[in-house]
Formats: structure tokens, C-alpha cells, sequence
């Protein structure tokens, strides 16, 4: 007997045996059927079992399924011999692939959503046991296929016409007439903002959640969403008035609305094992360092970037998260670029501070980052993300939209900070806001330079 569990591959993807030791003596054996560290350490997912149920079987013959259930398992015996056979009942490549194992106490076999379970008791008193990651629901529909489809190829050890078989499992489909199981999606909340709009051109297939419907501060809000036809939630939603974060009535929304709600949000993602992509700020550094990596601490200056800073804290704790941190963003709405084109155009010749340095993000750049990110496998963690190029301040990229516009660019006024703010009642801003760029380089996402999507943008 090995001294641990060992791990095999099959023909359908993700579909994973484990031989499981048997430590015995005169008395009978002991295993450990799911022993998450070894297990996760060995290539099995870290799938979150929430419930364990047993299938006796009294008679050899006895044989169930092939039924695909929206949830991962882990399926193993505690006695007798069984057959077990698989097939992929997910869209794509794989559909129909079929895989069996002989199964007996020393084996387990991990499941993924979507794949058909089927065994065939092989002794009298088979006990058929399974680690499922969703709580079992009356209502649940199963997509399922014929045990004896000849177009599977199973050869059952007992032929199906001599088994004893449900009049439902004898009732399958043909392997030709099953509709693939739906595959989990993202969901997007704040989906009909800027970056909003963006994710969901990007992320077609993606669910879209208007915050006008689904209160994201409301911890009741979480329970009206059936969590198990997703895999991943991108939060585009946050509060972003940043001088009205500043007043007493601002800084309970943008508390609310970025810290808060963030909590509702990362225990229903713990709950139902969900990747979470979350959109932060340049205004969680204080501006004192001209380039910004990942790895530096938090130092907010104002309400706002305190909130997204809590939020980021909060995410971070999530098991499966992507924090994006971003600046200057800009895309399909009220914004600086849109501003200025507007002044351009109305022959307005603004003063425009000079003092304040980054970089633009447009939103369809920040939504392809996002979607490299879940696309590529890319380790979790935290990102910057934003356009590439030159750094220049606001009062440079006012004077290139100026001439881009066809207008001449010595019409914009430079401007400091401390003066543009005279007799204004403006939230601190950080003066340095450009982003380290390598660590999202470095898993092959190459963002755009901004100049080319300011090109696209104005077009």
C-alpha cells in the first residue's frame, strides 16, 4: 500500500481518480476519503463539500444514472465493488467523451459539474457514497443520457436489459438528443455604469445586475440571486463622487457602497465558491511616490480612497479574487476627455491643473485586462491595470484632446492644484497616480498605449 493518495487524469477533462490507501489490520481498514490538503496539494480542486449523502445498494445489477448535477463531487465506495462509468455532458469538445473505473473502497473519483455519474453494483450491500458542494434541492433539474446508448460505448459488466434500473433512468435520452448542460457564467454588478457597459461587450454571455434593482449595501439582496449558475461576480460598482465622499451624507454612501457592501459580497462568495473581480482605485496611495507597484501600503488621502482601500482589505480575503487597481479611467459617459472635446468644440478655453500625473484607463482596455485575467488562469491576486505610454498630467492630456479636436492646444491654461481648488470645496487628490504595469505584463496582457485609445476614442 502507498503511504498517500495518488491522482490520475482520465479522457474527460477534470474528471480525476484517486487511489486512496487502505490502512488495515485483523479488525478491517481505515482511509481518509477526503483529506482536503493532501488532496488539493495532489491536483484535486479545492471544491467545498457541504454535504455527504450514501446510496445502498442491496443487490449486484442495481445500477443508476447517467445523470450530469450542477455540482462538483467526490464519489467513492465503503463496501463492495461497483463499475463506474462517465460521460461529458458539457458544451464544447469534449461532449460525449466517456470514461469508466472499477471502483472499490481504495478508489475515489473527483466529478466536475456537469459530467453524467453512473456505477453498477457489482456485490450484494454496495454502499455508494458522495461529497457533493451544493446543498441537494428538490427542484434541481438533471441533465442526463441513456445508460445503453450505443453511441457511448460503455460496456456494462451486467447488460442493462438484466440490471435493475429506474423506469426514470431507463426513460434518458439518447446522447444525440441531449441539450449540454449549461455552463456557469459571470455575473457583472454595476453593469449598466461605464465600466459596466464595457464588461458586458466584452463578456456577451455574462448576466448583467442593475444596481437599481439589487442593493448591494442590503445583505437580503445576496438571497434573491440563485449563486449556483455562477463561477465568478465582477464588481463594476462603486461610489465615486469623490468630493461629496467629503460630507457627512457622502461618506455614509461611499462607505456603504464601498466597504460594506463588500462584506455581503465576499461571504456569499466564500459560500458558494465564487471568483470575485474587484475594480480599486489609484486614490488608496497618497501620491508621494511617482510610480505605484502592487505591493505598496495603503495610504489614503481622502473619504473616497479610505473606502476603496477597506474594500480592497476585504476582498483580499477572498479565496479566488482579482483586485484591478486602475486610474484615470475613462470611457462611455460624463468623463475629463469628453469634457474637453466639448470645450474644444465650443471654443471654451479652460485652466486645467498641471500638477496631478497619470495615465488614462480607458474601459474597454480595463474589461479586455479583466477578461485576460479569468481567461488565462492568471495566479490571483492584486493587478494595476491602466493605458500604456508616456505618464503626462491632466493639463497635457487637455491639450492633446485640444489639438486632437482641431483645436490649438496653447488655448488650455496650466493650473496648480492649490490654485484650481481656491474657493472650492475638493476632496485631497494624489499627485502621482501613474501604475506599475510589469506584474499584469508579466502574464501576457499587453495594455494599449493611450495615445492609440485616445485615437479610437474620439473617432
Amino acid at each position: 500500500m502507498s503511504s498517500g493518495p495518488a491522482v490520475r487524469s482520465t479522457p474527460i477533462e477534470g474528471l480525476l481518480v484517486v487511489d486512496l490507501p487502505l490502512h488495515g489490520d485483523n479488525r478491517g481498514w481505515f482511509k481518509e476519503n477526503w483529506q482536503r490538503e493532501k488532496m488539493v496539494a495532489l491536483g484535486l480542486p479545492d471544491f467545498g463539500p457541504v454535504q455527504n449523502n450514501v446510496s445502498y445498494n442491496a443487490t449486484a445489477g442495481a445500477t443508476r444514472g447517467i445523470h450530469a448535477e450542477p455540482w462538483d463531487k467526490l464519489v467513492s465506495l465503503m463496501t463492495g465493488k461497483a463499475f463506474g462509468a462517465w460521460v461529458d455532458l458539457r458544451p464544447g469538445p469534449g461532449f460525449g467523451t466517456t470514461a469508466t473505473v472499477d471502483l472499490h473502497p481504495g478508489v475515489a473519483v473527483f466529478v466536475p459539474r456537469g459530467v453524467g455519474n453512473s456505477y453498477q453494483a457489482l456485490e450484494d450491500g454496495t454502499t455508494y457514497a458522495y461529497l457533493v458542494n451544493e446543498h441537494w434541492r428538490p427542484d434541481v433539474v438533471y441533465t442526463a443520457v441513456a445508460l445503453d446508448d450505443p453511441a457511448l460505448g460503455i460496456d456494462w459488466p451486467i447488460p442493462i436489459a438484466e440490471a435493475e434500473v429506474s423506469d426514470k433512468d431507463r426513460a434518458n435520452p439518447l446522447l444525440a438528443d441531449v441539450t449540454p448542460m449549461e455552463p456557469r457564467r459571470a455575473l457583472i454588478l454595476g453593469a449598466y455604469g461605464q465600466l459596466g457597459r464595457a464588461l458586458r461587450a466584452a463578456l456577451p454571455d455574462a448576466d448583467a445586475v442593475d444596481l437599481d434593482t439589487f442593493d448591494m449595501t442590503d445583505p437580503g439582496a445576496y438571497e434573491t440571486i440563485d449563486w449556483s449558475r455562477y463561477d465568478t461576480v465582477i464588481n463594476a460598482a462603486a461610489y465615486t463622487a469623490v468630493d461629496t465622499a467629503e460630507k457627512p451624507e457622502g461618506r455614509v454612501a461611499a462607505w456603504a457602497a464601498n466597504a460594506t457592501a463588500l462584506v455581503h459580497l465576499a461571504t456569499t462568495a466564500a459560500r458558494h465558491r465564487l471568483t470575485v473581480v474587484h475594480v480599486s482605485s489609484d486614490y488608496v496611495f497618497d501620491g508621494t511616490r511617482e510610480v505605484h507597484d502592487e505591493a505598496e501600503p495603503f495610504s489614503p488621502l481622502g473619504v473616497y480612497g479610505q473606502t476603496k482601500a477597506a474594500g480592497d482589505a476585504v476582498v483580499s480575503t477572498i479565496a479566488r479574487h482579482y483586485i484591478v487597481r486602475t486610474s484615470w479611467v475613462i470611457g462611455d459617459g460624463g468623463n475629463f476627455v469628453r469634457t474637453m472635446a466639448r470645450l474644444a468644440k465650443d471654443g471654451v478655453s479652460p485652466s486645467v491643473v498641471d500638477d496631478q500625473f497619470g495615465r488614462l484607463t480607458f474601459t474597454t482596455e480595463l474589461a479586455r485586462g479583466i477578461v485576460h485575467l479569468l481567461d488565462s488562469g492568471a495566479p490571483y491576486g492584486t493587478y494595476n491595470l491602466s493605458g500604456s505610454g508616456e505618464p503626462a498630467s491632466w493639463y497635457e492630456v487637455a491639450r492633446d484632446v485640444f489639438a486632437r479636436c482641431g483645436r490649438d492646444p496653447e488655448d488650455v491654461t496650466p493650473t496648480s492644484t492649490e490654485s484650481y481648488g481656491e474657493g472650492k470645496d475638493l476632496a485631497p487628490r494624489p499627485r502621482h497616480s501613474v501604475l506599475d504595469l510589469a506584474k499584469i505584463e508579466a502574464t501576457g496582457f499587453v495594455p494599449l498605449p493611450v495615445s492609440d485609445s485616445l485615437d479610437s476614442y474620439l473617432a
